[in-house]
Formats: C-alpha cells, structure tokens, sequence
C-alpha cells in the first residue's frame, strides 16, 4: 500500500511523493512523481540521481517539471537507495545508504536490501501507473554521476521498458574506476564475473543500444579524470557502433547547477524519441 506524504499543484500538473514498502529492497522507500497537465496517456522519464541524494535533489533543484510540463511528460524520481533501521550503512559516502548505485548486491550485508537495478525495472513502474497515466511503451531514462551509470547500464539491459537514454555526467566505466571498484567488491565481491554487467562502457559492448544516446559532461568537473572517464564511453560506443553525442561543456562542473543548465535539452531529447 502506497502512503501519498506530498499531494500538491506543480506547473499546472501534480507533484507527489510517495512511501511504501518494498517488496523488494525489504524496507520502506520514497519516490516522487510528476504528472503534467491533461488526461494521458502521458510518455514517462525516469530520473536516477547520484551519491548521497534522494529523490528530492533531482525534483527541487533540476528544473524538469517546468520542461516536462511543456512537453506533456510524467516524471520519475526514485531514491537512490534503501535506507532505514536495519538496513547495511557505511561511514564512506560511496558505499551504502544513499550508494545503491543501481546493482543487486549478492554479499553480506549488503545482500537482503540492496537491490535498486530490480526495485526500479520490476517493482517501481507499477506503483507509478497507480499515480499517474503513463504510456509504458513510451518510457526513457537519464540520470546524474551513480545515476548517469544507472541510466545507461538499465537502459542497455531492459531495452524494451526503456526506448530513450540520457545521462549527466555519469561514471562511464564502473569497473574500472575508483568509486565503482569499491562498490563493486563491497556489494559483488563474490561473483567477479558479473562486474561488466553493471559497467556502462562494457554494457555497451556486450548488449549494444539501438538507438542514439545524449551525454553531457561538464569540463571542470572536479571528478572528471578520476571517477567519471567520458573517453571510455565514447571508446565502447564507437566500437559498438553506438551513435553518442557526447557534449563536453566549458565551465561547468558537477553540481546540480550544471544538471539544470542542460535540462530542458534532455528533456526534449527524450519528448522527441517517445513521440
């Protein structure tokens, strides 16, 4: 059962939040979702957010409803974790609570709650259809840094829930770059062999996209050499022959100033695409 905690006017449309208990990460969890103005069925665009956030940076700090509103498209803003009493933490910020980076964890403890990749393609649509008139087959995903990654890999691997694809600075490669290795090890540490499947890079490789993808990263990004590796995208997607617009903006760095300033192109990306 759903528990409506925000029911309120947004740009002419509703703007909910949601908690209910999950199924599948085995504790409560929160969502938003924006519905625009009309009667629907409307396309839908899921927003995966980055380390540490919830569901509220994306929906209080991106702009999107105003965009979306104009282009007749419901929003989706998942939590980026499960959370609560009970549920395996971390003192790291990238690893635990808020740092569900969009996997199933197969080792203790992280196994019984950890397991946002199914929370968002199995359970969560279902609950959003409860909210809102979504068209399912008219459904596209982005997202932010652990998002940006969680947007192409669920993307690449469900490409019949997903028709559009976009990211924001996304970590391109997650087994090979720092914050992804310790993930990696800490939630999957005992089945190495899976670790491309939660790889966008490698993603790419294996299970292709057929279809163009939208990426941009900003070049001051101070996590840009390290942690996040555009050039290994664009490497996969050119051997995969992926069609990736991969745009690298001057000045810009990796707050949610710089989500916002390329919103409303990403939301027209995917209102054209979901047509």
């Amino acid at each position: 059962m759903m528990e409506i905690l925000v029911d309120t006017a947004l740009h002419g449309g509703r703007h909910q939040v949601v908690r209910h208990d999950s199924g599948i990460t085995q504790c409560p969890m929160e969502f938003a979702v924006f519905t625009p103005p009309g009667e629907g069925p409307f396309p839908c665009l899921y927003y995966l957010s980055g380390l540490t956030c919830t569901w509220e940076n994306a929906a209080t700090k991106a702009g999107a409803q105003a965009w979306a509103a104009e282009r007749g498209m419901a929003l989706v803003f998942p939590d980026t974790s499960p959370r609560g009493k009970g549920v395996a933490d971390d003192e790291a910020f990238s690893l635990g609570q808020g740092a569900g980076y969009y996997m199933s964890a197969t080792k203790a403890p992280w196994a019984p709650h950890f397991a946002m990749d199914r929370y968002i393609t199995e359970e969560l649509p279902g609950l959003v259809a409860e909210l809102a008139h979504v068209d399912t087959t008219r459904v596209g995903i982005t997202g932010h840094s652990m998002g940006g990654h969680g947007a192409l890999t669920l993307a690449m691997k469900n490409p019949g829930q997903f028709r559009s694809v976009s990211a924001f600075a996304p970590i391109s490669a997650l087994s090979q770059l720092p914050w992804g290795k310790i993930a990696l090890d800490a939630y999957r540490g005992d089945d190495p062999d899976s670790f491309a499947l939660f790889d966008a890079a490698a993603c790419m490789r294996s299970h292709g996209w057929n279809g163009d993808i939208l990426v941009d990263q900003g070049q001051d990004d101070p996590f840009l050499d390290e942690h996040l590796r555009p050039e290994l995208l664009a490497d996969a997607a050119s051997e995969a022959g992926i069609e990736l617009m991969l745009r690298m903006q001057p000045g810009y760095d990796h707050s949610y100033w710089f989500v916002a300033s390329f919103m409303a192109d990403h939301i027209n990306w995917h209102a054209s695409r979901l047509q």
